[in-house]
This record gives C-alpha cells, sequence and structure tokens, in this order.
C-alpha cells in the first residue's frame, strides 16, 4: 500500500464517526500523521482493546466489559422502574440528572422501516420478556407478581423515537403494564416568544 492510499485509508475510516465528513477527516488524518503520530498509536490501541473488552449487558443491552453491567449489579437501584432508552449515551445523559434511580434497558437503536429495522433488530422480545416473564408452564407471571412495575419510555422525540414508543407502549398495555412517556414541555428559563411552536403544542397537551 503506497503512502497516499494509506492516508486515505485513514481518512476514509475517520469519516465513519458521526458528524465528521471529508474535509474534518482529511484535517484530523494530517494533524495525526504530522503532528501527533504518538496520539494516533494511543487512538488505535484504545480502539483495538475497547473492541475486544466493551460488550454488552445481559441483562440491559448497555455496552459493558462484564457480563451483566455495574448498574444492573447495584443493590440499591429501584428494580421495579425500568426506563427504555435508545443508546448507551442517552442512558448516560439520565444517570447525569441524578433524578432516575431505577434501572434501564438499552434499544440500541429505533424502529425504521424505511432503513429495514423493525421489532427484531432492536430487541424488543428481549424487552418484553424482561418485563413480563413466563412461569414454568410458560404462561405469563400476573402483573402483581412481577419485578417490573412500571416502564419508562425514554426515546427520542423524533418520528422514529415516537413510533418506538408507541408501539412498546401498545404491546405492554396489553399485558397489564404500567407505561409512562418522558414529557414534553417549555424549558425551564425560557421566553414562549422564542420557543419552538411544536414544543408549545405538548407543553399545552400535557399540561398537569
Amino acid at each position: 500500500m503506497s503512502e497516499t492510499s494509506a492516508l486515505e485509508g485513514l481518512t476514509q475510516a475517520l469519516r465513519r464517526l458521526p458528524g465528521v465528513g471529508v474535509k474534518s477527516a482529511a484535517r484530523m488524518a494530517f494533524h495525526l500523521m504530522q503532528h501527533d503520530t504518538q496520539g494516533a498509536l494511543q487512538i488505535a490501541r484504545a480502539l483495538e482493546h475497547a473492541v475486544r473488552t466493551i460488550g454488552h449487558c445481559e441483562l440491559c443491552n448497555t455496552l459493558t466489559e462484564q457480563t451483566v453491567c455495574s448498574t444492573c449489579q447495584n443493590p440499591q437501584r429501584d428494580r421495579s422502574k425500568l426506563c427504555v432508552v435508545e443508546t448507551p449515551a442517552d442512558q448516560a445523559a439520565l444517570e447525569r440528572t441524578l433524578a432516575f434511580q431505577g434501572l434501564y434497558f438499552v434499544l440500541m437503536g429505533k424502529l425504521s422501516p424505511l432503513d429495514g429495522i423493525g421489532p427484531h433488530d432492536i430487541g424488543l422480545q428481549k424487552l418484553f420478556d424482561r418485563i413480563v416473564p413466563r412461569d414454568a408452564q410458560g404462561e405469563l407471571l400476573p402483573a402483581d407478581s412481577r419485578e417490573v412495575q412500571e416502564v419508562i419510555l425514554a426515546t427520542n422525540f423524533t418520528a422514529e423515537g415516537e413510533a418506538t414508543a408507541h408501539v412498546i407502549a401498545q404491546s405492554l398495555k396489553s399485558r397489564g403494564v404500567q407505561v409512562t412517556r418522558l414529557a414534553r414541555g417549555v424549558p425551564a428559563g425560557s421566553e414562549l416568544e422564542y420557543v419552538d411552536l411544536g414544543t408549545i403544542a405538548h407543553a399545552l397537551v400535557d399540561r398537569r
């Protein structure tokens, strides 16, 4: 492989990162090769190590180096509440608020028929089996004997996120599960004249 093709290969690899275009990728590649080869090697080693050691939690599906993540192992968490999010990044954002002490389930995506992503691709059956397990005879456990008593849908407020939340809510409600959705409204400290109309409309509908 020539020097030029190696540099092009690095640029193309960097373009796989979200939000990185051709110019940004090229700028990163030139910077690493010209000014920070040690940094490039550090990145390469860290990526290789991460790929080899990070997997999915058997219970919640988030990224972890353990079979079961530290959140799921924590005996102080409220196991009666399960928050459903799209990605590990969404889970991390909720954790930073310190407002939720329950457990999580990470879908690793969202329903998107146009992209060929269906219920099987985001593990909905695994989610349903965790929330409404079956007994030894294969019958669904009654509501009062289930560990999870409330499912909080925290998918994003995009068209795909809303569709995903709707499908999950309808399936769980038919199984007698209490389902709630993150509230939408006017951000604290904002002025109505500067808030987009969709946010105001949702705030009116979801008023308390």
